[in-house]
């Protein structure tokens, strides 16, 4: 009887654990529900205070070369989280501050973030047609016509150039910090001018 009981209360638990949603089905869970979704966003702001000296109050970045969080699509935002958490993306500071989250608060952080708008900033009006001449060859496949990018692409529109130069500047010379074959193919032919056009394009998009 007793061993029976055991066993029982050992179904039990697996059924619980294994009935347990994963992060990324949260994120659709809460999406769907407009006031979970509410409670969800309220519940991120109070989590990010830590994020907010280097990607700001509302995920608008306070320096150059630190992106803006505000306006990225909620699923790309979760899986930077879990590759930040996981080591597969570098940062020390990143990923010790990532490590403490637990996978409601990952996925609070994305729906708050998500929920803000990202004003777009000026850009030289020299450069914006051959930026968008690029970018439109190279870019638009996977980061869409207003490079507003998705669940596995970024939001590119409104971030700073010094960020956009020194990213893609990394993808385009394989430094280890960031890494993506597909982006690498795309960058190979650009030159630094071009890169800071694209950049420049990419900074004045709503």
């Amino acid at each position: 009887m007793r061993g029976s009981l055991v066993l029982a209360g050992l179904f039990v638990s697996a059924s619980v654990f294994a009935q347990t949603p994963s992060p990324q089905e949260r994120l659709k869970e809460i999406s769907a529900d407009p006031v979970a979704l509410r409670a969800a966003v309220d519940a991120g702001k109070r989590v990010t205070f830590f994020c907010a000296n280097c990607h700001g109050d509302d995920g608008i970045s306070k320096t150059p070369d630190v992106p803006n969080l505000a306006g990225q699509n909620p699923a790309y935002l979760l899986e930077q989280i879990r590759k930040f958490g996981a080591g597969e993306r570098k940062d020390p500071f990143m990923q010790g501050l990532i490590k403490v989250l637990k996978d409601e608060e990952r996925v609070q952080v994305a729906h708050y973030y998500a929920s803000k708008t990202v004003p777009p900033s000026k850009g030289n009006p020299a450069l914006i047609p051959h930026g968008k001449e690029l970018f439109t060859k190279l870019c638009v496949r996977c980061h869409g016509e207003n490079a507003r990018g998705g669940d596995l692409y970024a939001r590119l529109a409104g971030q700073k150039v010094p960020y956009l130069q020194v990213t893609i500047q990394r993808y385009r010379d394989g430094t280890g910090i960031r890494n993506n074959q597909l982006m690498a193919i795309a960058t190979a032919p650009l030159k630094n001018d071009d890169i800071t056009a694209i950049a420049n394009y990419l900074t004045q998009l709503p």
